[in-house]
């Protein structure tokens, strides 16, 4: 095991309406602090009752996924918490891993198929 899933990220227009349609559908709490991740109009999260993480990020010009058009595909991504980015990039590299972007505490990746992976330093939630 490399790291740990921190959340899945949901491209859209607007986090907050997002949010709250997913916590109508899931329950949970809205934009709930989280030392992880820094709120405001780009970005809102959803901490489901199960302990689970969703995230939705604005995207300028966000254009819809239309199922099942691969013109116009899912868009998301997965962060995953790791203990050590030294660490993990080797590792993730070795299962096929391309880096997109050092961000300088974080790393992008693409994984075999090119969906988008961003590797965390972990940190405890709070």
């Amino acid at each position: 095991m490399i790291g740990r899933l921190q959340c899945v990220v949901l491209d859209c227009p607007d986090p907050a309406v997002l949010a709250a349609f997913y916590a109508g559908l899931l329950g949970g709490e809205v934009d709930r602090p989280d030392r992880r991740w820094s709120l405001g109009e780009d970005w809102s999260t959803l901490h489901t009752p199960d302990g689970r993480v969703l995230c939705f990020q604005r995207v300028a010009d966000h254009r819809p996924p239309r199922w099942p058009d691969p013109a116009h595909p899912q868009q998301a991504h997965l962060d995953v918490d790791v203990p050590d980015l030294a660490t993990a990039e080797p590792a993730v590299r070795a299962l096929g891993a391309t880096l997109l972007q050092d961000a300088g505490s974080w790393r992008v990746y693409a994984d075999p198929a090119g969906h988008p992976i961003c590797l965390l330093p972990a940190r405890h939630s709070g």
